[in-house]
């Protein structure tokens, strides 16, 4: 009640949002702007004095990093609130432009931050096919079409046009991070060469403000009596209990985790 009794000042409140696994296009379950947006437009149209993101992610589809990253700097600027980001094991890759977003990142002392670079994998199978006495038929109007298709031989075009794309996307990358992170980067050739650092690392690199974790750190800042406020997805009722609405979503939910673990393991994490 003390906060509509006139001239009595409210103790600062903090938002906490979650930004947890792989960012990949709007899907069940995935990291993206669609399943994140309900959530962030709820916290900071509750007017806290601060939002807190929790960020432990490995990167992923850029697009969507990007949109997440944007839609964090128009909130917190229609708002005028300022944004923590609070690095768990990692924000690296897609990960950290979203950390980017926030006006000051922390980290924990063994935190992965970084990765700021742009990755295109795949596999060929045309040799397999081949001993298996398998012919693969492809049809195409524009010669572009059937570009690093996996089950036919690689061509140094192919190769050349996607380097082309991925330099294109690493720019814009480091011109995020540049944006964001100004004077406070490090004069270091690695910086953005997908490179990676550990806490206090991450620190001296200007990647990282500083080595703190989320209730601390939100009092030292806003003081002993500031109040925190989760705004957290609801997971679905049939999940809840053990139950899958279907058979195909079950199956999609194992592929994602078993791909989202992949992602985690690139940094040593499972």
């Amino acid at each position: 009640m003390k906060r509509w009794i006139p001239f009595v000042k409210s103790p600062p409140r903090v938002a906490v949002v979650r930004l947890q696994g792989a960012i990949s296009v709007p899907a069940r379950g995935n990291l993206s702007d669609r399943s994140i947006a309900p959530l962030l437009e709820k916290a900071f149209a509750a007017k806290p004095d601060a939002i807190a993101l929790e960020i432990n992610s490995p990167g992923g589809s850029p697009v969507q990093s990007s949109l997440i990253g944007a839609r964090i700097r128009r909130l917190a600027e229609d708002k005028n609130i300022p944004v923590h980001a609070f690095v768990e094991d990692v924000a690296a890759s897609g990960g950290y432009w979203i950390a980017s977003a926030a006006d000051h990142i922390w980290a924990d002392a063994s935190s992965i931050l970084g990765s700021i670079g742009v990755i295109s994998s795949g596999f060929g199978a045309h040799v397999f096919l081949q001993r298996q006495g398998i012919e693969r038929r492809v049809h195409t109007a524009g010669k572009s079409k059937s570009m690093l298709d996996p089950f036919r031989p690689e061509t140094e075009e192919d190769v050349a046009r996607l380097e082309r794309l991925l330099g294109q996307l690493h720019e814009t990358f480091i011109a995020q991070i540049k944006a964001r992170r100004g004077d406070k980067l490090a004069e270091n050739p690695d910086l953005f060469t997908g490179e990676i650092w550990v806490g206090q690392g991450a620190v001296e690199q200007g990647l990282a403000d500083g080595v703190g974790h989320l209730v601390p750190k939100m009092k030292e800042i806003y003081g002993d009596k500031v109040s925190f406020k989760r705004f957290e997805a609801k997971r679905p009722l049939m999940p809840r209990f053990g139950l899958s609405a279907a058979a195909q979503d079950a199956t999609r939910g194992a592929l994602n985790e078993i791909e989202e673990r992949a992602d985690y393991a690139r940094f040593g994490l499972s």
